[in-house]
């Protein structure tokens, strides 16, 4: 029988209504190619809903998500509500209530895009950073006193658990080991004197159980500026919630856009659906103009099917991806070209 997947689309705010429908169109042809089908259920959960009616999801957003196999959103994010009130209104609920602990950045510098960086050539390029998703950094825990006074003052807890760090190393060291068998672990253990070398002391455990990959520990400074001058060293990098946050988003640029950059929320053990994202933002600066990258939302729906069971399927979205920026000019603008989205989306699907 074939196999059919029931995916929730939350197309979010700008350019997300954008780039999804593109999403959805390589996803059926490459589910008539390999023998599956989707079914879609769409949700309006986005900044101008929280204008319109005090919240970003109703109150039964998570229970109506719970039966679907994946999810696939768009991007969050509207003048006039402030980037926590969206996040945490919608994004991180859904990342905590379906325990995706993996937040998974893949980055390549594909030929025909020009990276900023000099010494980042195609071929060379091809690392993933693993963001721990659900505590570290971004926790819930502290508050504000005083506020409006001259002794005023916040307070932010970071919360870094055994079971946390754990599961997240070792979800790094396995996909190291299908790669090419190397590790690079983000700390600050010079600096930050109670969660970091928790965090280092249990990577080296784990690093014991997985012996057939070769790994070390970076301080996110230095880190930093190997991204920029040495990306082709890394392979898998594992981070907390903030530093891998931040490494990503900098891997993304050194790639030559972030309209190309995917992301997936992932629950590995498939008790909850993972959510599949574009790491570019809402950009409302460019929204309705048909001219938004829809690569980042092709990318990471590639990434769904991986997830889903069909790596042959996403195999093809990324040699095509592959193919229609080494093979023709056809670009859209934060590329260089003058494609329209529909347009760069026709001439993908011409080479699936």
């Amino acid at each position: 029988m074939k196999t059919n997947h029931r995916i929730a689309l939350i197309p979010g705010d700008g350019i997300g209504a954008e780039v999804l429908p593109p999403a959805q169109q390589v996803l059926d042809v490459l589910g008539r190619r390999h023998g599956f089908s989707l079914s879609y259920t769409s949700y309006d959960w986005s900044c101008e809903r929280y204008l319109r009616e005090g919240a970003m999801m109703p109150a039964d957003g998570i229970d109506q998500l719970r039966d679907k196999d994946a999810i696939l959103l768009g991007a969050v994010g509207y003048p006039g509500v402030p980037d926590h009130v969206s996040l945490w209104g919608l994004l991180i609920p859904i990342r905590r209530s379906f325990r995706q602990y993996v937040n998974l950045r893949p980055v390549r510098v594909f030929a025909g895009i020009d990276s900023p960086v000099r010494g980042a050539q195609p071929g060379e390029v091809d690392l993933v950073v693993v963001r721990e998703n659900v505590e570290g950094e971004y926790s819930e825990i502290g508050g504000r006193l005083n506020q409006g006074t001259a002794e005023e003052l916040a307070v932010q807890e970071s919360v870094f658990t055994r079971a946390g760090v754990t599961r997240v190393a070792d979800y790094a060291f396995s996909l190291a080991a299908r790669r090419r068998g190397k590790l690079t672990s983000a700390t600050k253990s010079n600096g930050i004197i109670h969660t970091m070398p928790f965090w280092d002391e249990l990577i080296a455990e784990r690093a014991a159980e997985h012996p057939g990959v070769t790994w070390g520990q970076e301080h996110i400074d230095a880190l930093a500026a190997k991204f920029v001058l040495d990306p082709a060293r890394f392979d898998v990098v594992v981070a907390s919630n903030l530093f891998g946050d931040i490494l990503s988003d900098l891997a993304a640029a050194v790639a030559g856009s972030i309209g190309v950059a995917p992301a997936a929320n992932l629950n590995p053990e498939g008790e909850f659906p993972s959510m599949f994202e574009p790491v570019h933002g809402s950009a409302p600066d460019i929204a309705g103009q048909g001219i938004a990258n829809p690569l980042g939302a092709i990318w990471s729906a590639a990434m769904m099917l991986d997830h889903l069971g069909h790596p042959a399927a996403a195999r093809d979205i990324t040699d095509a991806i592959a193919s229609v920026l080494a093979k023709t000019d056809t670009r859209t603008r934060d590329l260089g070209g003058t494609a329209t989205t529909a347009e760069f989306t026709d001439r993908l699907i011409e080479l699936l």
